[in-house]
């Protein structure tokens, strides 16, 4: 698929962390993009996307859209060749109400409108779909299970349910869900990305990403006492963005691919990689707790001693290498990605 200029896209949850990204990746390499937004009325959240109308005169058009609204994506979607969907929402555990309702419901529900918008719209070919490690595993410990205890592409997540672990849960019956439809029809061809946790310059200051909310807590001091020892799979934000491009744009790009360092990074290297810049700051641990404190308190935080168990200390291997040969994703460096992370997280705060 080529960058021509009458090539349109459509880009649902343009106003996330990731969909707003996307799209200014995506008018920078030419393309018209239709982009869906909950309210146009909402400037803070609307805001980034104004600024990219005005730097790409004309390429860039907003839609209402909800994805729990059946035919919502209709008029969006219209002429538009690839639909790359992103819109989701990531809430950390402990701000999950109702797993069903806050997690389940958008994520399967809106997979489901967004893809009943593909079977009326002629002109897609291609079906980007935005997808999480967590589809792969429920619980860290799951990885143990596979071979060589490293995360590959084969596996599907199995332990997650509404309750335990919603977030992953919904995501990975939403994915299953646009496989399902892919089988089922032979007009438009699916890839799927799946990034670890996604860290970087967030665009948009009013997003709710769980990401986003996870370090914010890094640095707003929550851990000052010291970093609990628990890893994370990381993707810098414009390397996902990339990673959806070269999915759509690489017409042999098939299947699912990890978007996500090698390698974990733990709380206490997050911290530590952000101190090598911004030494005084005096929220950020500067040591690492061992485990016995965080078993012991970690239910005052809401954490079960189950999730402890199954996360705690355990850190496993990252295969990307489909990402990597196929998508000819570079990965950034996580100090780059963490540092400017921070910065933009300071600068937002200071606005």
């Amino acid at each position: 698929m080529g960058t021509e200029a009458a090539a349109s896209v459509l880009v649902t949850g343009g106003t996330g962390f990731v969909g707003s990204h996307l799209v200014r990746r995506l008018l920078e390499r030419g393309y018209r993009v239709h982009a869906t937004v909950r309210s146009t009325a909402n400037a803070a959240k609307v805001g980034p996307l104004a600024q990219l109308r005005e730097a790409f005169p004309g390429r860039l058009e907003l839609f209402e859209a909800d994805l729990l609204v059946e035919n919502s994506f209709d008029e969006a979607m219209r002429g538009c060749r690839v639909v790359f969907h992103v819109a989701s929402p990531f809430l950390m555990p402990e701000k999950i109400r109702d797993g069903r309702r806050d997690m389940v419901d958008p994520a399967l529900l809106g997979t489901r409108n967004v893809l009943g918008s593909v079977e009326r719209t002629a002109e897609v070919e291609r079906f980007v779909f935005t997808s999480t490690v967590g589809a792969i595993f429920g619980d860290y410990a799951d990885v143990r299970d596979m071979d060589d205890e490293v995360l590959t592409e084969k596996y599907f997540n199995t332990t997650s349910t509404v309750d335990n672990n919603p977030y992953h849960y919904a995501k990975t019956l939403a994915e299953r869900a646009a496989w399902d439809a892919e089988a089922a029809q032979d007009r438009w061809r699916m890839v799927s990305v799946n990034p670890g946790l996604v860290l970087g310059p967030s665009l948009t200051p009013a997003s709710s990403s769980g990401s986003l909310f996870l370090l914010d807590e890094l640095f707003k001091g929550y851990f000052c006492y010291g970093a609990p020892d628990f890893s994370f799979t990381t993707a810098d934000v414009r390397d996902v963005a990339d990673a959806h491009i070269a999915a759509a744009e690489n017409p042999d790009a098939k299947g699912r691919y990890i978007v996500a360092a090698e390698t974990m990074t733990s709380f206490h290297e997050m911290s530590r990689i952000i101190r090598t810049r911004h030494p005084r700051s005096l929220r950020l641990p500067r040591t690492a707790l061992p485990h016995w404190p965080v078993r012991i308190l970690g239910p005052a935080f809401g954490l079960t001693q189950d999730y402890i168990r199954k996360h705690l200390g355990i850190r496993f291997r990252v295969d990307n290498s489909r990402s990597v040969r196929e998508l000819g994703i570079v990965y950034r460096p996580i100090e780059e990605t963490l540092l400017e992370h921070y910065e933009a997280w300071l600068r937002q705060r200071r606005a």
